[in-house]
């Protein structure tokens, strides 16, 4: 399947979704199931949950994140939270420009590229969102698209941070809508984007980034899109809020290191 040696990232994103007592039976049930060596599994979770998640986490497998952060480390900012919050609360990794962040609340490229920037340089691994709309899909701009959003939000980024930067494919109008990318049309966007990386920095670097896909990913698709080359994982979203649909679409993925 995976021509280098990527192991799969499997994230859940649980937007804003449930509470502290439902998020500790769901990790605790979560570790019990999944015994897969070869593939690493993460939560994106509210803030008020990452500390129960990751004290129920504590000596598994299990990777605990937040879902969204600031670019600075402390300051007059009400109502943000920084790099340095998150890490105390107990997330190694965070979500950065995700659609819904990038439409609900107007952040832009560079906005983008700020957080990146700040979360690499805190030790937190960083999982950069790009996509494109529905217009822009179909006006045949996908390309375009995810050129401008990779360059921007790398830029300042040096090669060595690369090591902990994983990027996700979404596109928009594939979230939340029912609709898909097929696995052919998957795979040209993160090949698109793998080749670029090459570009902007070396082929040896692309060759062990991370690429997800995310967009309406379940039990029918998650193997298929895995299976291709440059897909090295998957972002999911309400198919991750129900344990036993999560952990059916984990353990359909064994299928993928044959």
């Amino acid at each position: 399947m995976l021509q280098v040696s990527r192991s799969p990232l499997i994230i859940g994103n649980w937007k804003m979704f449930k509470t502290i007592v439902e998020t500790k039976i769901f990790v605790s049930g979560l570790a019990v199931a999944i015994n897969h060596a070869n593939i690493q599994i993460g939560l994106a979770v509210p803030f008020t949950m990452i500390a129960a998640a990751a004290e129920v986490a504590r000596g598994t497998s299990i990777l605990i994140g937040g879902q969204n952060v600031f670019e600075e480390n402390e300051g007059a900012f009400t109502g943000e939270i920084s790099p340095y919050h998150l890490k105390d609360a107990g997330a190694s990794f965070v979500l950065i420009g995700h659609s819904e962040r990038r439409r609900l609340f107007k952040e832009d490229d560079m906005r983008v590229n700020k957080k990146i920037k700040s979360a690499l340089a805190a030790g937190l691994r960083v999982v950069m969102c790009i996509g494109e709309s529905l217009e822009d899909h179909e006006a045949g701009k996908t390309f375009s698209i995810l050129e401008n959003q990779l360059k921007t939000g790398l830029v300042g980024v040096p090669k060595e941070h690369l090591g902990n930067f994983v990027l996700a494919y979404e596109p928009v109008w594939a979230i939340g809508t029912g609709l898909t990318a097929t696995p052919d049309v998957a795979e040209a966007a993160h090949r698109f984007c793998r080749n670029l990386i090459s570009q902007l920095y070396d082929k040896a670097t692309a060759d062990h980034v991370l690429i997800q896909y995310g967009g309406s990913v379940g039990l029918d698709n998650a193997v298929a899109l895995l299976d291709q080359p440059d897909i090295d994982g998957l972002l999911i979203g309400g198919a991750s809020l129900n344990l036993d649909t999560f952990i059916k679409i984990i353990q359909s993925l064994r299928l993928c290191d044959s």
